[in-house]
């Protein structure tokens, strides 16, 4: 009996740094602060006698990507697999020796990163791509200070695709729903190749749903595609958000990928839990370009509408605005050809400290006049 104590304490002691492992692999994107602060007020404790410390509270200014974010989550209960953007709303509670292991690493890693990359599109005044311009012929404003150095530059027409695409599958869209399903098939038929790109495809109402993950099968994506069916609310938002921290940040590659969101919406968002800064900021932490196409068949802009330029020009897309039917193929076209007729450069910023903070960039065109450069409009730094 005493030899097999001391076998099974010795076995206890080499497991332990095998769980600490383990709990600290979990999910490591923090979740928004407005889903912080609800979820705080959900778990407050009224029964709490005062002689016992209440929990801590994450305050409504802190960053998302602030790893005390994190810290401040209490574990959560696992949802259901029909609700994937709840999914990740808390992440696991961690023990403090994972936790401070895993913050070091961070930082290590994170300390090192002195480079920015961008995405960008140029064209001229009639709209028309411009493709044969060289480093020379640009200038990157950092935080309104010229870049120290351009460290890479290439005229991206052939990167490979990470491509998410996400319908609007609420009742507001009903009446053209059939007609966006086939251009959207057409569209993924046209840009994936195989081997080569990847996509998946969301639909949300009230939750975003996967209908079919990252693949280069057109076919699969078609499916995907067909099995949405429109009815609920719309959380637009919150689709968002989990289409970049859990599908785009997430997969994996090998070299430079561009990433890029086609969203198909009317801009209407009524139940989402994250705001719309929130998804804007996701989408410029995950380096994801959104392409927007309206559903509003009005004839006229409307409030919606204005939510998707903005955020389509936040992160450096286009709104498209088809009120005619014929025209969400047309959309869909044009989003194709600027896949195909971008630009991509790596800088060094005058100032890069790790302090988390948003910088701002701008991307100048110089000896050519009339041409527009279109990229995110800026970035967080590490932290």
């Amino acid at each position: 009996m005493k030899v097999h104590f001391r076998f099974s304490l010795a076995s206890v002691i080499l497991l332990l740094p095998t769980v600490f492992a383990q709990t600290g692999d979990q999910n490591d994107l923090p979740p928004a602060p407005s889903v912080s602060k609800q979820q705080s007020k959900q778990q407050r404790q009224p029964q709490t006698p005062p002689s016992q410390t209440p929990s801590t509270q994450t305050p409504s200014s802190q960053s998302p990507s602030s790893p005390a974010t994190a810290e401040a989550q209490p574990a959560a209960t696992p949802p259901a697999a029909s609700e994937p953007s709840r999914a990740d709303t808390a992440p696991p509670a961690r023990t403090d020796a994972a936790s401070s292991q895993q913050e070091e690493t961070a930082a290590t890693i994170r300390s090192t990163v002195n480079e920015v990359n961008v995405v960008f599109t140029v064209t001229d005044k009639h709209g028309r791509y411009v493709k044969d311009l060289k480093r020379g012929d640009f200038e990157v404003i950092d935080d309104s200070k010229p870049a120290r150095e351009i460290r890479s530059f290439h005229n991206e027409t052939d990167l490979p695709l990470q491509v998410g695409l996400l319908i609007d599958a609420s009742n507001s869209v009903r009446d053209r729903f059939k007609f966006e399903q086939e251009s959207a098939i057409e569209f993924l038929n046209q840009t994936v190749r195989p081997r080569y790109d990847r996509a998946f495809v969301v639909g949300f109402d009230v939750t975003p749903e996967v209908t079919q993950d990252f693949t280069d099968n057109t076919e699969a994506l078609s499916r995907g595609v067909r099995a949405l069916r429109p009815g609920g609310g719309t959380a637009m938002y919150d689709a968002l958000y989990f289409a970049c921290r859990d599908k785009l940040i997430k997969a994996q590659q090998n070299g430079t990928v561009r990433r890029a969101v086609i969203l198909l919406s009317d801009g209407d968002d009524n139940q989402s839990h994250v705001t719309r800064e929130e998804a804007i900021e996701m989408a410029q932490r995950a380096e994801v370009i959104i392409y927007t196409i309206s559903t509003n068949v009005t004839g006229t802009r409307q409030r919606g509408d204005k939510i998707l330029e903005r955020i389509a020009e936040a992160t450096g897309g286009r709104a498209f605005f088809p009120f005619q039917l014929g025209d969400v193929a047309n959309a869909f076209t044009e989003i194709q050809a600027e896949l195909r007729s971008q630009y991509a450069l790596s800088y060094r910023p005058a100032e890069l400290h790790s302090d988390g903070r948003y910088h701002t960039i701008e991307i100048l065109a110089q000896n050519h006049k009339g041409l527009r450069v279109r990229s995110r409009r800026g970035y967080y730094a590490p932290k």
